[in-house]
Formats: structure tokens, sequence, C-alpha cells
């Protein structure tokens, strides 16, 4: 496996993230395969990225919108993704924080363990570089979230990620498993759960509505099964809204 080198200046950072967020109570993490596989979590807002990213104890890469790691593109799409939804009369509070933050979220995430997500024709870019990453030993983390409302746990789930699990079988001739995670961090805890093995012989489409079923139903029920508590949903809304 290929080691993971970092500046300076983003161990700095790591530390201070360390700081700002506790230890996490990890359970279920005998559900992780030996094999590399994907981990698929509820999004949490920005704590979702950040909290596996310090507090995961095996070595992965993470999906990442392309977008936080262009200074062009950055400011619009922080804006848009973490703050829209924010009351009218503190949006240009948070229009000015998404200027302030461009040239540090771009560092940030070039340096960061990520694979930036295009959803145009350099799409394959970010298939290529995930099948890279995987045949070499890591696993891979994605918030396959979208703004589509679900149930009060999660918003509905986008599906194109589950190709990869075809590709790498074409590849290696092994069949992936996706692990199901939820984060509670008013809770401080990550629960992760049995994973589902992907079947080549299955059509695309058909396989694609399973595995995200699948996937959505066991993070509902880890959810549910934990104590009573505070879900961070996946918009940035106010905390009075939160389920």
């Amino acid at each position: 496996m290929e080691p993971i080198e970092e500046p300076l200046l983003c161990k700095i950072i790591r530390r201070a993230v360390d700081l700002v967020y506790p230890n996490m109570e990890l359970e279920g993490l005998s559900n992780l395969p030996e094999e590399p596989c994907i981990v698929v979590g509820n999004h949490a807002q920005i704590h979702g990225p950040i909290i596996t990213e310090e507090r995961l104890p095996f070595p992965h890469y993470t999906w990442c919108a392309w977008q936080m790691m262009d200074k062009n593109e950055v400011s619009d799409y922080a804006f848009e993704d973490f703050w829209s939804d924010k009351p009218k009369n503190t949006q240009w509070f948070f229009r000015l924080a998404s200027r302030l933050i461009k040239y540090p979220a771009v560092y940030i995430m070039t340096h960061a363990r990520t694979i930036p997500v295009y959803h145009d024709s350099r799409c394959l870019t970010t298939f290529r570089r995930s099948l890279e990453k995987l045949q070499g030993g890591f696993h891979l983390v994605i918030f396959p979230e979208c703004r589509r409302e679900y149930n009060n746990i999660l918003y509905d789930f986008q599906d194109r990620f589950i190709d990869l699990a075809r590709m790498y079988y074409n590849k290696t001739g092994k069949r992936l498993s996706f692990v199901p995670m939820y984060l509670a961090p008013k809770l401080k805890k990550i629960v992760f759960g049995q994973g589902i093995v992907f079947d080549p012989e299955a059509p695309k489409d058909a396989e694609r509505r399973r595995i995200k079923q699948a996937l959505m139903d066991s993070i509902t029920s880890m959810a549910c099964a934990q104590p009573l508590h505070t879900v961070i949903p996946y918009r940035n809304i106010s905390s009075k809204q939160y389920p």
C-alpha cells in the first residue's frame, strides 16, 4: 500500500481539528471486510467528511466535490451547498464566509485523502482514480445524499457510484462490498452495518436499485436503534428544524 504523505501545514490543521472534534465511539468495525470496500454514510452536513477523515482507523480516501478543489468555483459552491438554506437575514454573513474560505478550502481539499468527483465527461477520472485506490488496498468513503427528501434520517441517495463495483469486478474478478455507516455526531458515535455484496450477474439498473435501497434501509435502521438523539441532516437548515 502506498504511503500517504502530507505537508506540515496539513498536519497542523489536522491537529487543530482533533482538538475541535471529540473522539468517536466506533461500533460494528468487525463488519468491515479485510478486502477494500466502499463505506457509505450520511453526510451530517460538513461534520461527516471531517469526522471520517480524522476518526476512521483504516486507510481510506473520500469522494469530494471537485468544486471544493477549484479556486474559481469553491466560493459559489460552498455557499450553495453549505449555507443557502440559512435564514435570509444571515445570508450576507455566510456569503462572506464562502469568500473567506476560498484558499484554505482548496489547499486542504487538494492535500487531504480525497478523490475529486465530477458529473460530466470527466467522471471517468473519478472512477479511474477510485479503482486505483481500491486496488492499492484503500477503502473508499462516499456520502451520496442529494437534496431530495427521503425520511427523517436521510435524504435520498444518488446511485451511480454503485457502478464502481462492476468496474472493480471486471478488473479484478472480486465482488466489492458496500458497508453502511451511520454518523451520529450528537452521540459521538459512528456505527457500521453489515456489508452489501455486489452481484455481477444482476442487471445494472436492478443492482443499483437494490444496493441503494439496502444501504438506505440499513442506515435508517442503525439510526433508529440508537438512544434518542438529534439527527444532523444533510441540508444545512436551522437547528430548530433538526429531526
